[in-house]
This record gives structure tokens, C-alpha cells and sequence, in this order.
């Protein structure tokens, strides 16, 4: 009898994650615990990440470990061992995850997939999306610390868009720290700039911050980085992150509109944690255009998970 579950975990720079589902895209596990950083700091070095995360995953997995029904019916155990599923893509702190997994797999004597943390984020929102089918759309991936757009035809991905220096939530995040927040910090901003919405349909002046460039589907970002260091003793808190999120929403609008022209794709995707953000999506929804098809994820499948690593495991015993 084929054992109908997968396990996927996923081990990125600032979260352990493990998850369990079935043939059906039902999740029966989603456990998530945020690495802890240090007050005042931006992140964490890849040795203190790798660390954290083999200590946390003991804990994260005794929950299917111990629960027999469960353990008995895995039959895959699928990992992120790197970010991207590009040749030299690599980070260290990935190898906590496939260790991990590794001996799982062996000792429960099923099969082991390696996936990217990239592809795991697309899939948990692609699985459950109406383009679960869709074999040619384009896929937003906005994150901590990617930025990209990718060209997603069902055999290959290939990165046509995005930032070609710092992330959006680099940006967030930076600011958040220089406030006073904790980090990651954009969460919490977000609540702001939603607090604060109508300030900006009343006119926020445009100076606070300029607009972000966008050509061919591609913006630079530490340009607005610096302005909104410089602007911290200039204007009030609530002000400038509401700006910020208006300028990181309206740069998104355009690189959509860039990308569509150039590959003639009007369907679109997003995922990774920016793409949770209340205030972007919001946005969106009321400056977009009709003729545009896009869709984010249901629940809390934008942030880091491991319930799409665990779909990707999963497909390749369930089909």
C-alpha cells in the first residue's frame, strides 16, 4: 500500500519550518519558529542561523515523530537545500534542513527530494491557486531578501524582473530597525501604513520620498533606502512608512505593467513575505488594471513555509 503523505522542511536564514500533506493538498502539519535576532540587529550570520535551526528542528518534528498515524504514513521526505533552482545557488545555513531530512528519510526507509526554498515559496501559493494548472504565468517572489520576477512555463524558471540591488524587505526591515522595531519588522509597519491609509489619498507631499524607477521590469532600491535614513528626523514615523509602502506598491504596479508588455503575460502570482503585506495587496486591488489576472496566497502561505516543499515531495510519489 503507497504511503499517501510528505514531509517537506524548509530551513531559510530566519525561519524553521516543517509540514505535512496529502494528495489532496490537505495540511495536516505547518509548523513555523522564527529564529531569534538580536535586538537591534538587521539578520543573522549564516553560522548562527545554521545553529538555531538544528536545535529547533528536533522540537518542530516531535509533533509528527511521535504521532504514529502520521509517521507510519509518510512516504517522501522533500527539503529546500538551497535558495534558488539555479546552478551556484547556495547558502549554508539550507544544510541544517537536509540533514535533517536525510536521516529521516533513511530511518523511515521512504524516498528524499531536494527542491529550492524558491520553488517550495511559488508552490505553496500555486497549489491553491485558480492557476494551479496555468503552464505559462509570470511569478512574483518578495521576500526579506529576494526581489525577483520569474517567467514560470511548468519546465523552467527564469528570473526576468525585480531588483538589481537590495530587496523590498530589505528596505522595510532596515527601516523598521532604525525606528526602534523589531526585526523583521514589516508586519508591523504594515499595520501602520494601513492605519494610516487615508493620509495618503488626502496627499502625503511627494518629496517624503521620490518614485522608484522602474525599467523593463527592473528597479534599484537602495536609492529609496537612503532617502527613507535621511528622512527619519524629518517626518513623522506613521508618515514615512506609510510612504514607503505606497512607493514599494506603485514600483510593483509598474514592473507588472513592463513585464506584460514584454512577454505579452498577464497572469501573475505572488509569494514570499512582502506579498502578505495588507496595505500592497490593497493597493493593488485598487489600481489595477481590469485586463490584469493575478492572484496571492490564501491563509499565511506568503511567508516562509514548508508546506510547499512538502507539495513538491509529494508529487513526485502521488502522480
Amino acid at each position: 500500500m503507497k504511503k499517501p503523505l510528505a514531509l517537506g522542511i524548509d530551513t531559510s536564514n530566519y525561519k524553521s519550518s516543517i509540514a505535512v500533506t496529502d494528495s489532496r493538498g490537505n495540511i495536516l502539519v505547518d509548523e513555523r519558529k522564527f529564529l531569534k535576532v538580536k535586538e537591534g540587529e538587521r539578520g543573522l550570520r549564516q553560522s548562527e542561523a545554521f545553529f538555531q535551526h538544528i536545535n529547533v528542528l528536533p522540537e518542530l518534528l516531535e509533533s509528527v515523530l511521535k504521532d504514529e498515524n502520521l509517521r507510519k504514513n509518510i512516504g517522501v521526505v522533500a527539503v529546500s537545500t538551497k535558495p534558488r533552482p539555479i546552478e551556484n545557488s547556495y547558502m549554508p545555513v539550507f544544510l541544517a534542513g537536509s540533514q535533517m531530512a536525510k536521516i529521516i528519510s533513511e530511518a523511515l526507509a521512504v524516498p528524499y527530494y531536494e527542491f529550492s526554498h524558491q520553488e517550495g515559496h511559488l508552490e505553496a501559493v500555486k497549489f491553491y491557486s485558480k492557476f494551479k494548472k496555468e503552464e505559462k504565468l509570470i511569478s512574483f517572489h518578495f521576500s526579506g531578501g529576494t526581489t525577483e520576477a520569474i517567467l514560470d512555463d511548468n519546465k523552467s524558471f527564469s528570473i526576468i524582473g525585480g531588483s538589481k540591488d537590495i530587496s523590498y524587505g530589505q528596505v522595510l526591515d532596515r527601516l523598521g530597525v532604525a525606528l526602534g522595531m523589531k526585526f523583521p519588522a514589516g508586519a508591523e509597519m504594515d499595520e501602520i501604513a494601513m492605519k494610516n491609509v487615508m493620509s495618503i489619498k488626502k496627499g502625503l507631499p511627494e518629496q517624503i520620498l521620490s518614485k522608484i524607477k522602474v525599467q523593463d521590469g527592473w528597479v534599484n532600491l537602495s536609492g529609496i533606502e537612503t532617502q527613507c535614513q535621511r528622512a527619519l528626523s524629518n517626518i513623522d514615523k506613521d508618515s514615512l512608512i506609510t510612504m514607503v509602502f505606497y512607493r514599494i506598491g506603485e514600483s510593483i504596479l509598474s514592473i507588472m505593467k513592463n513585464l506584460a508588455q514584454n512577454h505579452q503575460i498577464k497572469k501573475f502570482i505572488f509569494a514570499g513575505g512582502v506579498s502578505d503585506s495588507k496595505f500592497i495587496r490593497e493597493y493593488l486591488k485598487n489600481n489595477i488594471s481590469d485586463n490584469f489576472d493575478y492572484c496571492f496566497s490564501e491563509g499565511n502561505l506568503s511567508s516562509d513555509n514548508g508546506v510547499g516543499i512538502s507539495l513538491l515531495g509529494g508529487k513526485e510519489i502521488w502522480h
